[in-house]
């Protein structure tokens, strides 16, 4: 396996992009080595600048549902581009992709589309403070809702502590406003609303987390967040970036059938093309500009040419079911090879899988928060990593990142996958 241009290029991204990428998990510090530079992509593969192949696992962080460059995507962006980039100015398929979204996604009634998930996220928050009158939010230890400052704070020392700033940048009083919780911890999110009386606006959560590696919800944790909202008057925000969409045409307020009064949305409307969204019921949607007194605006939301991809996208997931069951499929088979691998290696690791989101946490411990996620062995991660990048099969750089797969997966692939997985396995730990 030949690095040469990946390694040049890299030390000529150096001189010019801090640490030579545009997003920090992009390095390989995690993991060790180099970044690949990525030249092309098709279905089921990536192709990097050095002439290799992988079979890869990330899709792009999750809008990749169909694979790389599909057909119906790449037509309606071909067709899009003629009729010119942006205009500034409404559109008829910003109305279409309104009403799609609006039909899809149950709890959304009205809806406003942005540049990309972390926009969406900081736009709710402010919608949330501006409907409610109060200034405080809650959020979940691990779950990543983008860089705005609201979300880059770590955790206080107790219950009631108030945050910290977790990024320099990022004022203290931004974080005083902002309240942490354990995943999945209840208690702990009580307490936090009985200290702080009728002044939390919002409780934002990915409702399936998939940031500290996958981690799902316990029984009853998203049903009770919902009645302890509705009974204290705060404004429930569903975090669908990554699983809107994906792990059902509902998302998971449509699986799990758990409404929020928010949900924010991106990737996969735009079928790969930077994008986000933000939407709830019709009274709190009608507080935003220019319906209403909290101000949001951007030239490029709702730009045609990501419009245009993610309606072709939007379209063919709605009216095309048998999606979400290849889907499904396709993650028991991987996750069931895999768990087979480690009964036969005689290893005892952490796999969590919801349809077509999986993670292999390198410890025994059950992952539920970002604390028992952090019992992982991420020095063996890395070893894993390379082992399976060795192998023709690219994983997210990162323990802390959920694996997506798309309906380009292949038999053919999941016993490649399967197979590399367990020579991985057996390289790192059993021959080590």
């Amino acid at each position: 396996m030949q690095t040469t241009n990946s390694h040049t290029l890299f030390n000529q991204a150096k001189q010019y992009i801090p640490g030579g990428v545009n997003s920090p998990v992009r390095a390989f510090r995690a993991v060790g080595g180099n970044p690949l530079f990525i030249k092309s992509a098709k279905g089921a593969y990536l192709y990097d600048e050095d002439g290799n192949s992988y079979i890869e696992l990330i899709n792009s962080w999750g809008p990749m549902v169909l694979g790389h460059a599909h057909e119906l995507i790449e037509n309606a962006v071909k067709e899009a581009v003629s009729s010119s980039l942006s205009f500034g100015a409404p559109t008829r398929k910003e109305v279409e992709m309104a009403e799609l979204i609006v039909s899809m996604v149950p709890s959304v009634e009205k809806v406003r589309m942005v540049n990309s998930g972390t926009e969406a996220c900081m736009s709710a928050i402010r919608l949330a403070r501006g409907y409610t009158g109060r200034e405080k939010i809650i959020k979940f230890e691990g779950c990543y809702h983008g860089h705005g400052d609201s979300f880059l704070i770590a955790a206080g020392s107790g219950a009631i502590t108030m945050g910290v700033p977790d990024s320099p940048g990022v004022t203290k009083g931004v974080a005083n406003d902002t309240l942490t919780a354990p995943y999945n911890d209840l208690e702990a999110v009580q307490t936090l609303i009985e200290a702080n009386p009728k002044n939390i606006a919002a409780i934002i959560i990915e409702p399936v987390a998939g940031n500290m590696g996958l981690v799902l919800p316990k029984n009853g944790f998203l049903e009770v967040l919902r009645d302890l909202c509705t009974q204290h008057g705060i404004l429930l925000i569903f975090d669908e970036v990554m699983t809107g969409f994906r792990l059902a045409k509902g998302g998971v307020q449509e699986r799990f059938d758990i409404m929020p009064d928010l949900t924010t949305l991106g990737k996969i409307i735009g079928g790969g093309m930077p994008v986000g969204a933000y939407g709830g019921k019709k009274e709190i949607m009608d507080f935003v500009s220019p319906a209403g007194p909290v101000y949001q605006a951007g030239t490029l939301s709702g730009n045609p040419i990501a419009m245009s991809a993610g309606l072709a996208m939007l379209r063919h997931l709605n009216t095309q079911p048998e999606v979400y069951s290849q889907l499904e499929s396709i993650g028991g088979k991987l996750v069931a090879g895999f768990k087979e691998n480690l009964k036969k290696l005689g290893l005892n690791y952490t796999i969590n899988h919801i349809g077509s989101m999986f993670s292999i946490f390198f410890t025994d411990q059950e992952v539920y928060d970002f604390e028992t996620a952090k019992s992982s062995d991420t020095v063996l991660f890395g070893k894993y990593f390379q082992a399976m990048l060795k192998r023709g099969v690219y994983l997210a750089p990162s323990q802390y990142e959920s694996l997506f797969l798309s309906t380009a997966l292949t038999d053919e692939h999941i016993e490649k996958i399967v197979h590399a997985n367990y020579e991985s396995l057996e390289e790192i730990l059993v021959k080590a």
